[in-house]
C-alpha cells in the first residue's frame, strides 16, 4: 500500500468548494430530462437536494468519491457549490495517519454548528476511518446521520433515506454484499475531469506491513475480470477521455487470484473474460499476475493516449511489466515505487519482502528499459526501532535512486497495525522531526537536479485547467512523466494537449512557455439547465 495519502487539507469545511463536485459538470439535470419549474435547495416538498462531498485520503478515496457523486445524481440530487448550501454532506474519510481522528471529528464539529443553524441537514461519515470506527462515530458525534464502510459505498443514498425516516443509522460490513459494493466501479460516475478517470482494477490488499492499516479496512485483496475492466476503458475513450489511471492497493499482483481460480476450473479455456487471451491462449496456463497484460490491452484501446497506474508494491515488480512500460506508448514514463526504508533491518521490521539492495536493482532495470522514467516513491521517518544508522541508509539509498518527488512521513501508529503496539520502541518526535528534515533536503535536491534537466526541452503537456496560484491567464497540465507545468495562455480548456518549452525548473513543478495546440479536447461537455 503506498503512503501517498492525505489529499485533503487539513483547514475547516466552511466556504471551500465542492472539492471535485461542483454543479457545473456534466448536466446530470439535462441528461435525466428535468423540465419545468425546479426548485434548488433546502426547501419543502419537490425540493432538489444538494450535496457536498469531502474527500481525505488516497486515490481510492477520490475515486470512491466520484462513485458517491454519480450515486447521488443518479437520485436526482445536485452538486452544491459550497458546504453551507448542501443538504447531504459526506465525509469520505482515511485513517492511513494519526491526525486522521482529529481532522474528521474536527470537521464534525463545524458541521453540528451548520446542522443547528439547517436541522433538515444530513450528515455521512464513510470511508475507511468510519469502516474501522464504527459505532464509535455517532458515539462521538451523535448528530451524524449515516456511518458506512468500503464495503457498502453504494448503500451510501439508501440509508441516508433510511436516517430521514427512523434516525442515524450505522451499517459496517466486512466483506461485499454484491459486485456493486466489491467494486464501486460498477456505481455510476460522476467524473473529477471528463477527460481523465481512475479505473479500479483491484481492491483490498494481502500484504500484512506492520505499518499498515489497509487490509483490515479494505478487506483481502480481490481482482477485478479483466474483460469488464478493458469494456469500462473502451467506454471511456469513446467518451473521449485520452488518460486513465489504473488503481489498486497492489497493482502488480493484479491478476494472480483470477488464474489460481481459473486453474482450478475443467473448463478453464472459457475464462477469457475474467483472464484476457493471453493467460488462456498460453501453452501451459499458470497462476500469475496478469497486470502486464492488462497494461498491453488497455494501452491498445483506440483513443486512449495516456496509461498511469498506482500503486505498485517493489516486491512484485515484475519483468514482464517493465517490458509492456518500455514497449506500450500510452503507458506513461512514470513509476511510483515505494521504499518506506532504506534499512534492511527496518525493511524486514515493516514485512515489506524486499532489501535495500534488491529495491535498487528492480529501479536500474526500469530506468534501464524505460528512457527518461521518472521515479517517485513513499519514505517514512521514525519507524519504531529505527537507529541513527538505520536512518543513515535511507539517506544514502535516497540519494542513490535520484527520486523525482517523495511523498515522506514521519511514523504514524494507527490501532489495529502490529508496528502500534511497540510503543517501547517509537522514536522521539524531536528526533523524527529533525531527520524529516533532513530527508527532505535529500529529496529535494535531486527533484531540482532531475527537473532542471528539463529546461530547454519541449514536452507534451495535458491541459488540466486554470492554475491554483499565479493568477489569470496561467494554467497548469502534466507531462507523460506526471510533471506538474505551469504555462501562461489567453485561454486552454481541460483536456487540451499542447507543446510547451521548459525555462525553469522549481522541486515540485515546472514553469513553461506554450508553443502550440497538439489536440483539442474530446470530451463533450454538459452544461446542466435549470429550467424556471
Amino acid at each position: 500500500m503506498s503512503s501517498q495519502q492525505e489529499a485533503a487539507g487539513a483547514g475547516g469545511l466552511s466556504g471551500v468548494p465542492a472539492a471535485s463536485f461542483t454543479a457545473k459538470e456534466d448536466g446530470a439535470a439535462v441528461e435525466e430530462g428535468y423540465s419545468g419549474d425546479v426548485e434548488v435547495g433546502r426547501g419543502g416538498a419537490g425540493a432538489v437536494r444538494r450535496y457536498f462531498v469531502r474527500t481525505f485520503g488516497c486515490q481510492m478515496n477520490e475515486h470512491d468519491s466520484e462513485r458517491l457523486a454519480g450515486l447521488f445524481e443518479s437520485q436526482g440530487m445536485v452538486a452544491a457549490g459550497a458546504v453551507e448550501e448542501a443538504d447531504v454532506v459526506v465525509l469520505n474519510t482515511c485513517c492511513i495517519r494519526e491526525n486522521a481522528d482529529n481532522r474528521l471529528y474536527g470537521n464534525l464539529g463545524q458541521l453540528r454548528t451548520l446542522k443547528q443553524r439547517h436541522p433538515g441537514l444530513q450528515i455521512a461519515v464513510g470511508g475507511c476511518l468510519a469502516q474501522k470506527d464504527r459505532e464509535k462515530v455517532l458515539e462521538r458525534a451523535p448528530w451524524v446521520d449515516a456511518v458506512f464502510g468500503t464495503h457498502n459505498l453504494g448503500h451510501a443514498a439508501a440509508l441516508l433515506e433510511q436516517a430521514r425516516a427512523r434516525g442515524p443509522v450505522v451499517e459496517v460490513l466486512e466483506a461485499a454484499e454484491d459486485e456493486a459494493d466489491e467494486f464501486p466501479s460498477a456505481l455510476p460516475v460522476k467524473r473529477e475531469l471528463p477527460f481523465s478517470a481512475w479505473v479500479t482494477v483491484q481492491v483490498g490488499c494481502d500484504n500484512r506491513c506492520a505499518f499498515c492499516i489497509v487490509p483490515s479496512v479494505r478487506g483481502k485483496e480481490i481482482s477485478r475480470p479483466f474483460g469488464e475492466i478493458v469494456g469500462e476503458v473502451a467506454e471511456l475513450a469513446a467518451r473521449g477521455t485520452v488518460e486513465v489511471t489504473l488503481l489498486g492497493q497492489n497493482v502488480n499482483s493484479y491478476g494472480r487470484d483470477l488464474t489460481v481460480r481459473a486453474r482450478s476450473r475443467p473448463d478453464w479455456k472459457a475464462c477469457r473474460y475474467e483472464t484476457g487471451e493471453q493467460w488462456v491462449e498460453a501453452a501451459s496456463p499458470r497462476a500469475r499476475p496478469l497486470f502486464a497484460d492488462l497494461l498491453r490491452a488497455v494501452s491498445g484501446i483506440e483513443g486512449i493516449d495516456r496509461v498511469r497506474f498506482t500503486s505498485p508494491h517493489p516486491k512484485d515488480l515484475r519483468p514482464e511489466t517493465i517490458e509492456a512500460m518500455a514497449t506500450e506508448r500510452a503507458v506513461c514514463p512514470h513509476l511510483h515505487l515505494p521504499l518506506q526504508s532504506g534499512s534492511d533491518r527496518v525493511l524486514s521490521l515493516m514485512r515489506r519482502g524486499y532489501t535495500a539492495e534488491r529495491y535498487l536493482e528492480k529501479l536500474l532495470a526500469a530506468r534501464a528499459a524505460v528512457p527518461e522514467l521518472a521515479v517517485t516513491t513513499d519514505i517514512i521517518v521514525g519507524f519504531p526501532g529505527e537507529t541513527e544508522e538505520d536512518f543513515g541508509r535511507t539517506l544514502e539509498v535516497a540519494a542513490e535512486a535520484e527520486y523525482d518527488s517523495a511523498y515522506t512521513f514521519i511514523f504514524s501508529p494507527r490501532p489495529g497495525t502490529e508496528a502500534a503496539t511497540w510503543e517501547g520502541r517509537f522514536v522521539p518526535a524531536q528526533v523524527c522531526a529533525e531527520r524529516f528534515e533532513r530527508l527532505r533536503s535529500v529529496v529535494e535536491r535531486s527533484a531540482l537536479r532531475r527537473h532542471e534537466a528539463r529546461v530547454g526541452l519541449v514536452e507534451e503537456v495535458l491541459i488540466e485547467g486554470p492554475a491554483k496560484k499565479g493568477g489569470p491567464g496561467v494554467f497548469s497540465g502534466r507531462t507523460r512523466q506526471n510533471k506538474l507545468v505551469h504555462l501562461e495562455h489567453e485561454r486552454l480548456k481541460a483536456g487540451t494537449l499542447v507543446e510547451a518549452r521548459v525555462e525553469q525548473a522549481a522541486p515540485h513543478f515546472l514553469k513553461g512557455k506554450f508553443l502550440s495546440v497538439l489536440a483539442p479536447p474530446r470530451h463533450r461537455e454538459l452544461i446542466p439547465v435549470m429550467v424556471s
